[in-house]
């Protein structure tokens, strides 16, 4: 019974010792909670502040302000700053803790602007205080430089292919859907796998899947029907068909048509061809506006993936429509000749002539020839000896269809060859026209499908949204950052190829 007490005893006393053990930590451990929320404020102030001082910075070195003396852009930075940070809750500080110091550097006929900030402030503390510490103190500094716009060299790079020939809009393909009642939903882009526009009316066609004619209740492929002659389609527009052929609302379809792609120009259907060609045009004339507000020189130059020519050994061969020139109008009538592949037949470019193998596109060997004829880049200043600076723009729906095993690689998989042409300085932008899936029905289905690659590219980040689309995702591996664009059926050609290129002269940027 002693001992039992004794115990007790013992364990009261240890009690004891834990709440004075309790009791002595519990103040610094409070202090030390209160100064990480305190660190923590301080921190959470500082990169408000931080942004402001960035955007501040930044607004020395617009587009107007380049155009007026560097004093007054020292003080739009320094006013612009001041009013940003005076928002910032519990911040206290001088506006002689704030410098703003800039320079402008002449560089031939450009000026080059940098704009550096620096500030201090101080972020109250609430518990710190309680030990002599009444704030923490913030400082910071952001820097940003810019030009007179830089002189740059535009290499188009076009997919005039005959996937490009798809009708362009959501009411196109439900008016080719209405005329020939046959076209479903995976099959109705077949105006460009039937395309054979120097031939005479067709017969058959190997691209297109069987369809029941109903006029006859015979089982016969897609195009075999709109020739058809119980299969009349009265045309809604007018115009010629390549081989000269004229038609008018008063034509009937397929008495003066061959095959579907000729149906589309019958029925007034816009394709996709048609609105790069426009794009192509209205570039030209933005190009020209922005040179001259920028005071900068632009020069374009057209290639063509596909072109009809007398005698081609193949088709595979990039096509110059127009070399470099700063001759924009020029460049703008050269881009109204922008237009789709004509084919003899199905498989043939040229009739009798069957060397292209059946292969119309070869987007990654155009790679390879844009990097060849594409000079060193230079800085795009006035300076004696430099050279424009270099952009080669893309537009694709992004496809190849170019092996002998008739594979069907996305644009540059691997990412090499646009890494070859990005590692020269020369920054590529792309402006992906989204393959459809079901291009072509069956052919598409039965050999595109299986083999394009899955997942993502090496090149691109592992949190990449993956939209299930090799395509779209090998052309952002392609594309320089901030340079790609997309767009699909309903989409606005024009204004996204200009987008690209007014993101493309666009010369401020923060150093710091």
């Amino acid at each position: 019974m002693k001992r039992t007490l004794m115990r007790l005893r013992h364990w009261r006393d240890n009690g004891g010792n834990v709440a004075i053990l309790t009791a002595l930590v519990i103040v610094p451990l409070t202090f030390a909670l209160g100064l990480a929320y305190d660190y923590t404020m301080a921190s959470y102030r500082k990169d408000q502040i931080d942004g402001m001082a960035d955007a501040a910075a930044l607004g020395a070195v617009t587009p107007d302000m380049m155009a007026q003396p560097l004093a007054n852009a020292e003080a739009r930075t320094t006013s612009l700053f001041l009013d940003q940070i005076s928002t910032v809750a519990g911040v206290t500080f001088s506006s002689s803790d704030v410098a703003v110091n800039g320079t402008d550097t002449p560089l031939g006929a450009a000026i080059t602007r940098n704009v550096h900030i620096t500030y201090r402030a101080a972020s109250p503390n609430v518990f710190a205080g309680i030990l002599g510490q009444p704030s923490f103190q913030i400082t910071g500094a952001s820097s940003a430089t810019s030009g007179g716009a830089p002189n740059i060299d535009f290499y188009l790079m076009l997919d005039t292919s005959p996937s490009m020939e798809i009708a362009a809009t959501s009411t196109g393909l439900t008016t080719l859907n209405a005329d020939t009642g046959y076209v479903d939903s995976s099959d109705r882009n077949c105006t460009f796998g039937c395309h054979q526009s120097n031939a005479s009316p067709l017969t058959s066609c190997s691209n297109a899947p069987s369809h029941t004619d109903p006029s006859t209740g015979h089982a016969t492929t897609a195009c075999q029907f709109v020739t058809s002659s119980s299969a009349r389609i009265h045309c809604t527009a007018s115009g010629a068909y390549a081989d000269g052929t004229t038609f008018t609302s008063s034509s009937t379809f397929p008495l003066t048509g061959r095959d579907l792609y000729d149906l589309s120009r019958c029925a007034g259907v816009t394709l996709r061809i048609d609105l790069l060609n426009q794009a192509a045009q209205n570039l030209m004339t933005t190009a020209s506006q922005t040179a001259s507000s920028d005071n900068a020189t632009y020069r374009m130059a057209l290639y063509e993936t596909d072109v009809n020519q007398a005698t081609p050994a193949n088709d595979l061969t990039l096509y110059t429509l127009q070399s470099l020139t700063s001759d924009l109008t020029a460049a703008k009538t050269k881009a109204a000749a922008v237009g789709p592949l004509e084919m003899c037949t199905n498989n043939d470019l040229v009739c009798g002539d069957s060397s292209n193998g059946d292969m119309d596109t070869f987007l990654d060997s155009d790679l390879d020839s844009m990097n060849s004829l594409m000079p060193s880049p230079g800085g795009g200043t006035n300076n004696h000896g430099d050279t424009p600076q270099e952009v080669l723009l893309i537009v694709t729906d992004g496809l190849n269809d170019e092996t002998p095993t008739r594979q069907y690689p996305p644009l540059d998989w691997s990412g090499a060859k646009c890494s070859a042409i990005k590692a020269r300085g020369i920054r590529i932008a792309v402006l992906y026209t989204q393959y459809i899936a079901g291009s072509g029905g069956s052919w598409y289905t039965g050999h595109v499908a299986p083999t394009l690659p899955t997942g993502l590219p090496s090149g691109l980040p592992a949190n990449t949204p993956n939209p299930g689309d090799p395509m779209a995702l090998a052309a952002q591996q392609c594309a320089s950052p901030g340079l790609y664009f997309q767009v699909t059926t309903d989409g606005n050609i024009s204004d996204a190829l200009q987008t690209l290129f007014l993101r493309a002269v666009s010369t401020a940027r923060l150093t710091q």
